[in-house]
């Protein structure tokens, strides 16, 4: 039997998942993070994306994070995500509506908060339809 370790993913509004996984693939700040059991404990800050989580079953989650932290230990993951969704639970027609108001708001440049927060909505938008894709291809 494979070794594996325990994830959680928790944001604000809810625990989303809590298991047992061989392999968590997580978007790190500085790049993807491909976490294994008796990884070197670390901690780091995550960025818009999706987590994959590679189960003992071969089934494969992916959740969608808007950003947060992980820690990881040896045998245990844990995920405090800004906001977190299932992937099969997100709604493409948002995600491309809100990828075209933020990409607007950033050509016509209203004022400098404005076009941040344009940034960090377009990147989150992106990071859904990414999540989207990638669950499309597991099927």
């Amino acid at each position: 039997m494979a070794k594996t370790l325990h994830v959680d993913i928790v944001s604000a509004e809810q625990a989303i998942y809590s298991g047992e996984a061989e392999m968590v693939i997580a978007p790190g700040e500085a790049g993807e993070l491909g976490i294994l059991p008796e990884h070197v404990p670390l901690i780091t800050r995550i960025k818009p994306g999706t987590i994959r989580i590679k189960q003992a079953s071969g089934e494969e989650e992916v959740i969608y994070v808007s950003g947060g932290m992980m820690e990881v230990q040896p045998d245990v993951v844990t995920v405090l995500a800004d906001t977190s969704v299932r992937a099969h639970d997100l709604d493409e027609a948002k995600a491309l509506e809100a990828k075209r108001r933020a990409e607007e708001a950033i050509v016509n440049r209203t004022g400098a908060m404005d076009v941040a927060l344009a940034q960090v909505e377009l990147a989150q938008a992106m990071a859904q339809l990414a999540a989207i894709s990638k669950l499309r291809k597991l099927k």
